[in-house]
């Protein structure tokens, strides 16, 4: 575990600079603008789904280096997406991930979600979905969601269903 990183809950202060974070860190390193990906953290802080205490900022040296947030999030025990009286149990959903352009590759991304995860296990869920590079998750112990029997509730066919992840809690 990285001593020099300090994994904190955001706060309405930190909002600027997460949204400044994420358009550079996915601009520079993932692929496209990050204007998605900004949107997506406020239909999150908007929506029901929200779990504040949940929402991290990463900061090393009293910079702001990297964003995570959990939130809520609704399955499926079904393939095609529909959902039942069963699909209750408490997931969380993490999305979206992000590390300042200038720290990719030390380690912060490895660090903050494994702090994040342990603070998802110690609020009561059952389990954490992802979505997103099953190289890099899978070694932080995501597996395949169909493995547990979890798929997107869209109805929409993942083209690379090893993208859809999921953890036990």
């Amino acid at each position: 575990m990285r001593g020099d990183i300090t994994i904190r809950p955001e706060t309405a202060k930190d909002f600027a600079d997460i949204i400044r974070l994420v358009l550079r860190s996915f601009s520079e390193g993932a692929g496209g603008d990050g204007a998605d990906v900004a949107a997506l953290i406020e239909e999150i802080r908007m929506s029901e789904n929200y779990i504040p205490e949940l929402s991290f900022v990463a900061e090393k040296g009293g910079q702001t280096v990297g964003h995570f947030m959990f939130s809520r999030f609704a399955i499926s025990a079904k393939p095609d997406g529909t959902k039942d009286a069963g699909d209750a149990r408490k997931i969380a959903m993490l999305a979206p991930v992000a590390v300042h352009a200038d720290h990719f590759r030390q380690g912060i991304g490895t660090a903050m979600l494994m702090q994040g995860i342990e603070r998802v296990r110690q609020a009561g869920f059952e389990g954490i979905t992802v979505e997103g590079d099953y190289h890099f998750y899978n070694r932080l112990g995501f597996r395949t969601s169909a493995e547990f029997g979890v798929y997107p509730t869209s109805g929409f066919p993942m083209t690379e269903p090893r993208c859809m992840m999921a953890m036990e809690l």
